[in-house]
């Protein structure tokens, strides 16, 4: 097996061997060589000092500037992500890299150019999460550029910041969740049978805003997501409201509706065509949802959390319930079962009482 990092084995006849970028074909795929030792650290050796060679004159120069450079990988780019995806991009790169770096030399851009930079945005204030998502569109333009014209990429070696910073996990616990579905139940408007909805679901907010009747078929009691609601930055400034299709192709889903929520859906329901927050052909977006939620919360006495803490809390409560990790993670419409346990589910005080009461059953058997 190869060692962590680095692309290195044990041959079957004793020898170790290493593979190593080398270049890039016409078409763009990777090229490698392989190198022979009799030793792992032999072979790194040589894998370094091919890296260093690679990346510091094997490829061709670029007079270009890095604003240059950048505006080539967006229009490569511009028509492989969603709409929304290409507003982001733009916006960060405008308002952060661009005004930093766009008329510097493309090849004079250097790894110790880009942690001054991240230094620079620390002194801002900025977190380290959204430093390096700036970073990573830098990092992304690069590549690019080495991949298609075969210019050097001096930046490929810097690493993100990462932030110490713990997330906020911060769920209702049962009782509040109790609390929040009577008021939910006992007042059952179209947002509020909405919010009940994605706690039932774990649908997201935006598929939530843009779910419309046709996307739920009484008859076989299931949802299914197909498009998504956002809010992106125009390139002339301002923003608008687009529908779009999900967040990935694995987003795109059917959900078996739990049977207990479907009177509340009847007694709402309006033409197929109609969206499910509004009753009408008027979109309610997720801004709007999120406010009326945190007044929701509110009016109960409830902590505020965010509106996507319901999609944390419905799949907590479906481990909790025996789901198996596949199924939930399909209802939840993510690519694999990792991003499901890693962010999706939280294990609280009681739920760890609960299963040490199990193994102190079994131990004492």
């Amino acid at each position: 097996m190869a060692r962590k990092g680095l692309n290195i084995y044990k041959r079957r006849d004793g020898r170790w061997e290493g593979r190593y970028r080398s270049g890039f074909t016409p078409d763009g795929r990777t090229k490698y060589c392989s190198v022979y030792g009799k030793s792992y650290s032999a072979v790194r050796e040589i894998i370094e000092q091919k890296r260093v060679e690679y990346s510091s004159g094997a490829e061709c120069s670029c007079k270009s500037t890095v604003g240059e450079v950048i505006k080539m990988w967006l229009e490569d780019v511009k028509n492989k992500v969603k709409a929304s995806t290409l507003a982001n991009y733009e916006m960060k790169l405008n308002k952060h890299i661009l005004p930093y770096f766009s008329g510097i030399r493309y090849e004079k851009l250097t790894a110790d150019n880009l942690n001054i930079f991240i230094s620079h945005k620390t002194e801002e204030k900025l977190s380290a999460k959204y430093i390096a998502d700036i970073v990573v569109l830098l990092k992304s333009a690069a590549r690019f550029a080495q991949r298609r014209y075969g210019y050097a990429n001096r930046i490929d070696s810097v690493t993100l910041p990462k932030s110490d910073k713990k997330p906020d996990n911060r769920l209702l616990s049962a009782a509040e969740q109790s609390k929040l579905k009577s008021v939910l139940l006992s007042s059952p408007t179209c947002s509020n049978v909405g919010i009940l909805l994605s706690a039932a679901t774990g649908i997201r907010i935006g598929e939530l805003c843009a779910l419309k009747w046709e996307n739920i078929d009484f008859e076989k009691k299931i949802l299914t997501v197909k498009q998504t609601v956002q809010r992106v930055m125009n390139r002339g400034g301002g923003t608008r409201l687009i529908v779009t299709s999900p967040k990935s192709a694995s987003s795109e889903r059917e959900i078996p509706l739990p049977d207990f929520i479907l009177p509340y859906l009847k007694n709402i329901k309006a033409d197929g065509g109609c969206y499910l927050l509004s009753g009408s052909s008027r979109i309610i977006e997720p801004r709007t949802m999120q406010y009326r939620f945190k007044s929701v919360l509110k009016r109960c006495d409830l902590p505020y959390v965010n509106f996507h803490a319901l999609r944390h809390m419905f799949a907590t409560s479906c481990i909790a319930l025996g789901f198996d990790v596949k199924t939930l993670s399909e209802i939840l419409g993510h690519s694999s079962v990792q991003i499901t346990l890693n962010r999706y589910v939280h294990s609280s005080m009681e739920r760890k009482q609960s299963c040490m009461k199990l193994f102190s059953d079994s131990f004492a058997a």
